[in-house]
């Protein structure tokens, strides 16, 4: 059972006070909570892999083929999950070190890899690949972040052993497959390497800057400097953007704690900036799709990002991405930019839960998606939105899962090689 706990005041890099009110700190503890109790009840118990999506009941998935489908990437944001809900008292330091153990150690010694890398989708039992997916370059990038999170927050020695284990296995110069820049999104036994490659924005910088600064087996710092920075203007918002989707300005920082600095001319981008004008960007873009979704978007009910729908998962989010948007309003599109813009991220998600209330509020938070123009509302939630917006409230109230992923030493090293500054 989860411990709801007295808000704390906590180290870190916090944003100014006067930007957080009382009752705005209140409503994002009941919604982490919840948000975390989601990887909580389905981590497997012996391999701690965190199941790919539920029902906001806590139901598993209703459709038999993903009832015990389990993602790595939600396996990463539920590792740091589990240091934030210590870290929080929401459970015992004890126990959330324990799973953070076990799971390190099915990833250390059991789970099937190739080069170091793991599959995208597997069994939660037994981590045996499913529906035949590839070897994800970024899922396995979110499994680490996750990972080097828990060995910066627990600072145990089996911990840390089991860290390293995992990470300096990853053959990063593999995943180029025979380009000398760009790393593929991923293989397949099938296949091989998958033709797309990570060369144009998006969430890539948390997969690049792993591979730049691992200890045994890294990528050439010239690699970040490889991949295009499409610029991008919106209304008055001038930003760089890559696919439509919110959530490719919001995975990579929320463990990079890349706040007041910018990488190497002619590059120069502060990306902590970019990604806040890219967020007031999304939710003008939002305003604007007022006008044929009058029911849907408002001052302070907007967001789109990945998500479900009625017809499955659907990556929408920019007006590039506009000929699918049908009135579908994301929670975790707002949920994951609280980090950047808490002056309209708080008041979106509180109406939000105010306006429709336990019609999309429930058991983890919010539901993945819901239409208010045709009265749709998902039945599922999946974890890496519950995760995102998890870590991103965690670091608005706290910084704390900066503070504790920028304690692992390649990371420091790789913005160093990649010649990042002060802004």
């Amino acid at each position: 059972m989860l411990r709801r706990t007295a808000i704390m005041v906590l180290l870190g890099a916090p944003i100014p006070k006067a930007l957080l009110k009382r009752d705005d700190d209140g409503f994002l503890e009941d919604l982490s909570v919840r948000s975390f109790q989601f990887f909580w009840e389905h981590a497997d118990p012996a391999t701690g892999l965190i199941l790919d999506r539920s029902r906001t009941d806590g139901e598993r998935a209703q459709q038999a083929s993903r009832a015990n489908v389990a993602s790595i990437a939600a396996t990463g944001f539920g590792l740091t999950g589990l240091a934030i809900a210590a870290e929080r008292g929401w459970i015992r330091e004890a126990d959330a070190a324990d799973r953070v153990r076990r799971t390190l150690r099915f990833f250390a010694n059991d789970a099937h890899h190739q080069h170091g890398w793991f599959y995208h989708f597997v069994d939660a039992s037994t981590g045996e690949r499913a529906w035949k997916c590839e070897l994800s370059s970024i899922d396995t990038a979110l499994l680490l972040a996750g990972v080097l999170t828990a060995r910066g927050r627990f600072r145990d020695p089996e911990i840390s052993r089991l860290t390293a284990a995992i990470y300096e296995r990853v053959d990063f110069p593999w995943m180029l497959g025979g380009h000398t820049n760009l790393l593929s999104h991923g293989w397949t036994p099938e296949t091989g390497f998958l033709k797309h490659r990570w060369d144009r924005f998006s969430e890539l910088p948390l997969l690049y800057l792993l591979a730049i600064g691992s200890r045994t087996q890294p990528i050439s710092p010239k690699t970040w400097y490889a991949w295009q920075r499409p610029k991008v203007t919106y209304g008055r918002y001038k930003y760089v953007n890559g696919p439509p989707p919110l959530f490719a300005q919001q995975y990579p920082q929320a463990w990079i704690d890349m706040r007041g600095m910018r990488d190497a001319a002619p590059s120069g981008i502060d990306y902590f900036q970019n990604s806040v004008i890219a967020t007031r960007a999304h939710r003008a873009f939002c305003l604007d799709l007022a006008k044929e979704f009058p029911r849907s978007y408002s001052e302070n009910v907007w967001g789109i990002t990945a998500s479900d729908s009625p017809r499955g998962y659907v990556a929408w989010g920019a007006s590039h991405g506009r000929r699918s948007i049908d009135g579908t309003v994301v929670p975790c599109a707002a949920g994951g930019s609280l980090m950047f813009a808490p002056d309209i991220c708080v008041p979106a998600l509180k109406t939000m839960q105010e306006r429709w209330g336990d019609l999309i509020w429930g058991r983890y938070g919010f539901c993945d998606a819901f239409n208010p123009t045709t009265g749709w509302i998902d039945s599922d939630v999946l974890g890496i939105d519950l995760g995102i917006t998890l870590l991103s409230a965690d670091n608005l109230r706290g910084g704390n899962v900066w503070r504790w992923f920028m304690r692992n030493p390649e990371i420091p090293q790789a913005l160093k090689l990649c010649e990042f500054q002060r802004a």
